[in-house]
């Protein structure tokens, strides 16, 4: 029987080769500077909207069949429960993160992925208890037919270590 780890590894392995096999049939896998700059921008504004709290900018920032698929948590399907998610986050919590774009990645004219990582802290609003904040994520993203780059679907392992025994 495969353990885990090398099911996960066959899988990601044959997802990389289906990309590439993408890739080199729409030519380069390098986002064109202007795509590149958008990609970006849309992960600054996302930064900013979770650091103002703000639900409807993060929203805005999603297609409408969006996947959210937090740690410890079921996917959060469709831009109507991503909203509901966002509402309920930013009323429980105060994010104060940062992220650094790590590889940005564009797949064909209308999807690309980026990778990054984010650290800071967030407050739990109704107790005051600051945590320390360390994700990496991974953001693909699809360019609507008016230009405009979606995060489509996102992930966000925490990366801090597990709480001791």
């Amino acid at each position: 029987m495969p353990s885990v780890f090398s099911e996960f590894t066959s899988r990601v392995t044959a997802l990389l080769a289906s990309v590439d096999c993408m890739t080199s049939a729409v030519g380069s896998a390098d986002a064109s500077a202007d795509d590149e700059g958008a990609i970006t921008v849309v992960i600054s504004n996302y930064e900013a909207a979770l650091n103002a709290r703000s639900a409807n900018q993060a929203v805005a920032l999603y297609t409408d069949d969006a996947v959210m698929m937090p740690p410890y948590n079921q996917s959060v399907v469709g831009k109507a429960q991503v909203r509901k998610a966002y509402e309920a986050g930013t009323k429980t919590r105060a994010m104060h993160l940062k992220f650094i774009v790590d590889e940005v990645v564009q797949m064909s004219p209308e999807w690309a992925f980026v990778r990054t990582k984010s650290s800071g802290s967030s407050k739990v609003n109704s107790t005051g208890v600051t945590n320390v904040e360390a994700n990496q994520e991974l953001f693909i993203l699809h360019k609507s037919d008016d230009g405009a780059w979606k995060i489509a679907r996102y992930s966000f392992p925490n990366t801090n270590p597990p709480p001791r025994s």
